[in-house]
């Protein structure tokens, strides 16, 4: 008999399946969840302890309030970025178990088990970042548009988290290693989170620091959530960056989805 493709509906069926999969393993082991929080919430209060005078520096922004809601999108940012980054290790596991190789040889289509991955990333990011909202307003931060501004800042954490985890299942699928992949990662995201808004206000930063950080998609998540839960949103600052989100990840997640291919031939 023929071998006949999947229709779309199956690849849905099949990312959704994927998606489960990876979200019994982590209902499995809970306390993955609660270790990656750690290092959010001591950025979270201690950061925002230690620098809460700076907003007195002449030219830091005010209007997103205290500093401890000014920094609460940049760690719910970075928190993503960090958590995206390790996404590839997933992969690395199928592959030393010889899972990678009998989903590619089924009839589960590249893009499922793409679309799989990150959907899961993003079910996780949003949780993290409802957590970390949830710690900040426990330490007496208040945003002035949280109704419309938390949905958003959900919106930007999980278009960096498809850009993210997409790079790191590529890169994953090529390197095949975790040390190299951990390398390669620190390398992309330490100067993605520096060179951003994520824990200052830029327009104090050095000239080439703004200048960089404009084409940083960290910083226009940053900027987007920052602007969305504060008084008199710049709704100009906010949609061109989502919009840019939006088709970075849509390129990031093919061009992940193409790895597979790579994958399969260095096989």
């Amino acid at each position: 008999m023929a071998f006949t493709a999947p229709a779309p509906a199956g690849t849905l069926t099949d990312a959704v399946l994927l998606t489960g999969r990876s979200v019994r393993a982590l209902l499995r082991q809970p306390a993955y969840l609660g270790i990656s929080l750690i290092q959010p919430v001591i950025w979270l209060l201690l950061f925002g302890q230690l620098f809460r005078s700076v907003i007195d520096i002449p030219g830091f922004t005010t209007r997103s309030g205290d500093y401890l809601e000014f920094i609460t999108p940049g760690v719910i940012l970075m928190t993503t970025l960090f958590s995206a980054c390790w996404a590839g290790t997933g992969y690395i596991e199928d592959m030393n178990l010889g899972v990678m190789d009998r989903l590619l040889a089924s009839p589960v289509r590249r893009g499922a088990m793409m679309a799989g991955a990150l959907a899961y990333q993003v079910l996780t990011t949003v949780v993290q970042a409802l957590i970390v909202f949830g710690i900040a307003y426990l330490a007496g931060a208040r945003f002035a548009q949280a109704g419309r501004g938390i949905p958003i800042t959900l919106l930007a954490a999980g278009l960096i988290c498809v850009i993210m985890a997409s790079l790191s299942n590529a890169i994953a699928l090529l390197v095949r290693q975790q040390e190299a992949l951990i390398g390669i990662s620190q390398f992309i995201v330490l100067p993605l989170q520096f060179v951003s808004g994520a824990i200052m206000d830029t327009r104090l930063a050095p000239g080439w620091v703004r200048h960089v950080a404009r084409y940083n998609p960290v910083d226009w998540a940053v900027v987007a959530a920052r602007q969305s839960l504060s008084a008199g949103t710049d709704w100009g600052a906010v949609w061109p960056r989502l919009g840019a989100l939006a088709a970075l990840a849509i390129v990031m997640a093919a061009l992940g989805t193409r790895a597979f291919g790579s994958y399969q031939r260095s096989a």
